[in-house]
């Protein structure tokens, strides 16, 4: 798949129209052109895009960068990430030329009275992402209208059915690799010649918090090893709204 960025302008419409207008307008769109239209419909000041700097955001990012650079990227910094993730964030930022990223983290004093041992991640995942993830996201995008993520259909589980856009409580959600195949990505990468996460090499084909990834083995799904051995497959920023 080819990632043409059009030339669009920064400012928003007037009226935002509808996320199912949006996404009968966009459900054949390039990845490109989605992000190009979050961008027209609610403007620069009002679009955020979060990533995980994980091993397959390099190339969502790339895209973006191609559309507008200055595009703020939420970052979260869970306090529970690899220090190769921390790495490769910085990488990325100066490889792509990125203008505008924001670490998030927790809050202290949330961290001090939920997760005093820092072992709430075995005992309760939910309850870990919801404090180190959903909570400082929802902060995050108070001050955006819409944001754009880079979850792709072939992951499967809950995500082999999400739209291109979708409404997520007061807010536009673009998924602009909704439609993508992983050879979209790969060739992404190979074209871009992008870095690679630096745990692929090991066996990480999905990089999350430190104590609830693991390497997967040949013939597994990509992130199975996710919250390996729960009926956990996501940490509930995608499937609890913002509001």
């Amino acid at each position: 798949m080819t990632a043409v960025a059009p030339q669009v302008s920064s400012q928003a419409a007037p009226g935002f129209p509808s996320a199912e207008q949006l996404d009968r307008a966009l459900r054949e769109a390039s990845p490109a052109e989605v992000i190009a239209a979050a961008l027209k419909t609610v403007g620069r000041d009002q679009l955020a895009l979060v990533s995980s700097f994980g091993t397959e955001s390099a190339a969502l990012l790339k895209v973006m960068a191609d559309v507008d650079p200055a595009i703020p990227v939420i970052f979260l910094d869970t306090g529970w990430l690899f220090e190769e993730t921390l790495a490769y964030r910085d990488t990325l930022i100066a490889t792509l030329g990125l203008r505008d990223v924001r670490s998030i983290k927790p809050l202290d004093e949330t961290l001090s009275r939920e997760d005093p041992d820092r072992d709430l991640w075995f005992s309760d995942p939910d309850a870990c992402c919801r404090i180190r993830k959903v909570e400082p996201l929802a902060r995050a995008l108070k001050p955006f209208a819409g944001w754009i993520n880079g979850r792709k259909r072939f992951q499967g589980g809950a995500r082999t059915e999400i739209p291109v856009v979708e409404q997520d409580g007061a807010r536009l959600k673009f998924n602009p690799f909704a439609n993508v195949s992983r050879q979209d990505i790969e060739a992404i990468y190979a074209s871009a010649k992008l870095p690679q996460h630096p745990l692929v090499a090991s066996g990480f084909l999905s990089v999350g918090c430190m104590p609830c990834t693991s390497r997967t083995t040949e013939g597994e799904d990509a992130r199975a090893g996710r919250w390996r051995g729960r009926a956990k497959t996501e940490c509930g920023i995608h499937t609890m709204e913002t509001s």
